[in-house]
């Protein structure tokens, strides 16, 4: 673990927050954001896979985020949401041998860069610290100094160059803070198991050496400690005294795998000999690669302090405190979650979601989430779709949806899913009767590992006659149903995204979405709240479309009322045989009892009655049966806004739908 002294303790506080390191799933930048989440609580570690790698695993979850520097919106989306100040950019590719996509090399190194730089740069930064590599000076490697000639010797050399002259040009161009660290040789806890210390170490724990190179062959070796503050250093000194510049930093000391051997011997107190040439040389190695730190003392006021045989015990203390390395990288899925997404069914809501907006907006922040917002206008007849064009054009998280005719929440909601690309995805109505605190509730259920979480309504802030009856039909649809819906829940609720997709799977066209959220199954559990009444204009619900919805849930799920009717009819055709058997036996005893009209006419009202009502059961059936043999689209999209721009043409909504398909 990286030591945090009293000086560098100063150093970390007095940097400008947030903190990011970009690239922390690697070796420096993992024991960097570890250094600094011991002293603050306001740094992010941002790794490119979307799962955790080791070196991360138990670090705090709301610490970690996710983003492509290969991808402009994603780098875009974390600086959206946390507008950092000190950038520490430690993410490349191309350093292992076994990393040669030439393209990706140039993409991550200097494409990706670039991107980084842009973001940054458009919403003001205090310090950016990029981490170059001693390999820009190629073949040049014995001692060079910074101004010395770069002769790079491989396509991860020539991208570092070309990322150390694109700083530069922002720094003196355009004034940016930033400065370019030349790493030589680090190692220290968390270094790959492959590389040459961590191997020497493994094996010295046995009392063994593995195979090695050339003996003569010399390295600059710097320990973590050393390198992490340097790096601090550089936000703090360095992008004020030497803006754009390039620093070696190195221990200035030529150490050879010779004097490597004998420091291993000295500390494992290893028996054998070690065995050099039973390994071949890379295609890159060069036999003196060493720095000059000159620089780094005057323009960083810094120097290393450990020497090798200090920083080869701790490695060693550590290593034997982890227990044996894994060979390869462990992938364990990213603490819930990456991203989530929110969908929201507006109709008449257009006074409503400026306010959705910012508490959805002030709930996420306070999570440290990615996510998206996708507003569902369902045609509505006031001017929501004006108010969702300006909320896009300011806000790149923001999605808005516009819908050809109004059909429905329902449809309202699954259309928003499709188009979601969230890890979890949350359902609201627009007229914050679902209120967005609730979702940092639902998250942290989610946490726990519940893959449905649905908001559970103790209590409406409604008349008491509307809520009485609103609890009779939930018991009723509960007892009716032939899966188990849940009591007091509606759409609002949180869903993993495996969830969703099976939602989305669901080939029907009339669907119920609180019912079938319970028939998909799943680990589901509630969250209480207080439902309140609609904040703006009065609800567009009513008695009628009340009553529609009770049926449209007991008759999508549950087979009740069909049964009812085969009990009703056996029970009226054994009342009626035991009533003309009554009958013959009242007219043999009493044949001179008069008979009248009006217990006929009663029979009649009765069981025609009955019949109308078994025929209106068998036609709601028939209905939805009708309604699914249409195959008719759930919903027609008329267009998507996000990040500005106005998909309004078949080709632009198929375009957007492609690029954000996972």
């Amino acid at each position: 673990m990286p030591e945090v002294h009293a000086a560098l303790k100063m150093e970390i506080e007095a940097l400008h927050g947030p903190i990011v390191v970009f690239g922390a799933g690697g070796f420096i930048g993992a024991n960097l954001i570890r250094a600094l989440l011991k002293v603050r609580d306001d740094c992010f570690a941002v790794t490119h896979q979307k799962y955790v790698g080791w070196r991360l695993v138990d670090l705090p979850a709301a610490n970690l985020l996710y983003a492509d520097l290969t991808d402009p919106s994603s780098v875009a989306s974390v600086f959206d949401r946390f507008a950092f100040k000190t950038i520490f950019q430690f993410a490349a590719y191309g350093a292992y041998s076994r990393q040669d996509d030439v393209e990706l090399i140039y993409r991550t190194n200097v494409l990706g860069l670039a991107t980084l730089v842009e973001a940054a740069s458009t919403r003001g930064f205090s310090a950016l610290v990029h981490a170059g590599s001693s390999s820009e000076y190629g073949l040049n490697c014995e001692a060079p100094r910074e101004d010395s000639e770069l002769i790079p010797n491989s396509h991860y050399a020539v991208s570092k160059v070309s990322a150390a002259y694109l700083l530069r040009y922002h720094a003196l161009v355009n004034s940016h803070p930033i400065i370019n660290l030349r790493f030589y040789s680090v190692y220290g806890p968390y270094e790959e198991p492959t590389r040459l210390i961590p191997n020497l170490l493994e094996h010295g724990i046995r009392g063994t050496y593995p195979a090695l190179v050339d003996p003569e062959i010399s390295r600059d070796f710097l320990y973590i400690d050393d390198a992490i503050e340097a790096a601090v250093k550089g936000a703090t000194i360095g992008v004020r005294r030497s803006p754009g510049a390039s620093i070696n930093v190195a221990t200035g000391r030529k150490t050879t795998i010779r004097d490597l051997a004998e420091s291993m011997k000295t500390l494992c107190g290893i028996q054998e000999s070690p065995s050099f040439g039973g390994m071949p040389n890379r295609v890159w190695d060069l036999k003196d690669w060493y720095g000059d730190p000159s620089k780094a003392k005057e323009a960083l006021q810094w120097e290393a302090r450990t020497s090798l045989e200090e920083g080869l015990r701790r490695t060693l203390l550590w290593q034997k405190g982890r227990g044996t390395l894994p060979t390869v990288k462990i992938a364990t899925p990213f603490a819930k979650p990456t991203r989530v997404s929110t969908v929201i069914a507006c109709y008449k809501d257009a006074q409503s979601i400026p306010i959705m907006h910012k508490r959805l907006t002030d709930a996420f922040s306070g999570m440290g989430v990615d996510y998206e917002i996708i507003f569902v206008n369902d045609a509505s007849p006031d001017d929501t779709d004006q108010v969702l064009e300006e909320i896009t054009e300011r806000d790149n998280h923001v999605i808005a949806i516009e819908h050809s005719r109004n059909f429905g929440s329902q449809s309202a909601f699954l259309s928003g899913m499709q188009v979601s690309t969230g890890d979890a995805v949350v359902l609201l109505d627009g007229d914050l009767q679902d209120p967005p605190e609730l979702i940092p509730q639902f998250y942290r259920k989610w946490l726990e590992g519940y893959e449905v979480v649905y908001g559970r309504r103790v209590k409406r802030q409604t008349g008491r006659v509307l809520a009485l009856s609103y609890k009779a039909f939930y018991k009723l649809l509960r007892m009716m149903s032939y899966v188990s819906v849940p009591l007091d829940a509606g759409d609002c609720s949180l869903m993993d995204r495996k969830v969703v997709n099976e939602l989305l799977a669901l080939p029907e066209t009339d669907q119920f979405l609180r019912g079938l959220r319970a028939w998909v199954g799943f680990k589901q559990t509630g969250v209480d709240y207080v439902r309140p009444e609609r904040m703006f204009g009065i609800t567009t619900n009513s008695w009628r479309k009340n009553i529609w919805w009770a049926k449209k849930g007991i008759f999508s799920f549950s087979f009740v009322p069909l049964e009812l009717l085969s009990a009703m009819g056996l029970i009226l055709t054994a009342l009626s045989f035991l009533a003309g058997i009554a009958q013959v036996i009242a007219k043999i005893l009493h044949p001179d009892v008069p008979h009248g009209i009006t217990s006929i006419i009663v029979l009649i009202l009765f069981f025609g009655g009955v019949q109308l009502l078994a025929v209106a059961i068998l036609g709601e059936y028939l209905m939805k049966i009708f309604e699914e043999t249409k195959k008719r689209p759930k919903f027609i999209r008329k267009s998507i806004r996000s990040g500005g721009k106005h998909y309004n043409t078949a080709e632009g909504m198929e375009e957007f739908l492609r690029r954000g398909q996972r």
